[in-house]
């Protein structure tokens, strides 16, 4: 949890925002920059409403660049603290040598086929459920994954705002 409320975030000067919240879409600052003019939120859902709507209405290469921000999941490198917090609530963190092998191979598959990680909203799924997912959206077609990754963004940063904002 956090001290910030929404209202001390409606009366937050641009960069405080941006401080606050930049990280809510993975390495992507620009959304709660630009999310900052829709001020006041009546709402957390009013604000995830405003920065979905700032995604949504980025031209494709902007959105293709936030999805490619995102870690392969599985992976061992460097990311976000609240990547390795969603990874570790899913297990990703302790998987299995064998495991760790097939996640590699499904996410060089997965970006392969659509040029960006796998972004599925991982906290508290198992690895196993996390494995079939990949399995079953590797098979889509590349608009209906695109949507599909844009839309996992989305539930991803609705579950950072719930963490960082006090109710």
């Amino acid at each position: 949890m956090s001290d910030r409320t929404l209202a001390t975030l409606n009366q937050a000067d641009r960069e405080e925002f941006v401080e606050h919240l930049g990280g809510v879409y993975e390495h992507s600052p620009w959304v709660a920059e630009r999310a900052w003019d829709d001020r006041p939120f009546e709402s957390v859902d009013d604000l995830h409403a405003s920065m979905k709507r700032v995604v949504e209405d980025a031209d494709r290469e902007r959105r293709l660049e936030l999805l490619r921000a995102h870690p392969d999941l599985g992976e061992q490198t460097e990311m976000t603290d609240a990547s390795v917090e969603e990874q570790a609530s899913a297990g990703l963190d302790q998987l299995t040598p064998e495991q760790y092998e097939a996640f590699q191979r499904l996410n060089e598959r997965y970006r392969d086929a659509f040029g960006f990680p796998f972004i599925m909203a991982v906290r508290d799924e198992s690895p196993d459920a996390i494995r079939e997912a990949m399995e079953e959206r590797v098979e889509h077609s590349r608009t209906e994954e695109f949507r599909t990754a844009i839309d996992e963004v989305h539930t991803i940063a609705r579950l950072r705002l719930d963490e960082r904002l006090d109710p």
